[in-house]
């Protein structure tokens, strides 16, 4: 319902892994972007993605190929709650995450990696001294986060 252009397109942390398009995202993330404006997107990084929920073993693949269903309990915000659920996700690599975008006419401005988490909300995780989270076990060895600076032309 709007027919604004905008400075500023922001996608936040878990919100691609829950689409199984990342064209028509980008397509919305243009539409809505007026020529010269930023596109900013931090997120868990895909291969975070790729374990088993007890962040012991790799479980998923790292290239979308296709929808992952799995039996959840609790939720994301508290993991005792007492809801039984199945969910549904897709596990998009940076390649095809950065393509999408570039086929929308966006020009990749930066990409950075980050080994850590501002959010405790994986198995298995410790803070840091820095107040952040890694899984314990593979701290400074994965990458949990990234970030994505894009302009459109």
């Amino acid at each position: 319902h709007l027919d604004d252009r905008f400075d500023i397109v922001f996608t936040s942390y878990g919100t691609i892994g829950w689409l199984p398009d990342l064209t028509r995202w980008a397509q919305v993330i243009s539409h809505f972007l007026q020529p010269g404006g930023l596109f900013y997107i931090a997120d868990f990084h895909p291969v975070l993605w790729m374990f088993d929920d007890e962040m012991q073993s790799l479980k998923y693949p790292y290239h979308n190929s296709g929808v992952i269903e799995t039996e959840q309990k609790g939720t994301y915000a508290d993991r005792e709650a007492g809801i039984q659920y199945k969910e549904f996700g897709w596990n998009h690599s940076l390649s095809e995450i950065i393509n999408s975008l570039i086929g929308q006419g966006l020009r990749i401005e930066f990409l950075h990696e980050y080994p850590y988490s501002p959010y405790d909300c994986f198995d298995k995780t410790v803070k840091g001294e820095d107040g952040n989270y890694r899984i314990r076990g593979l701290e400074g060895i994965i990458p949990m986060m990234y970030s994505i600076g894009a302009r459109k032309g």
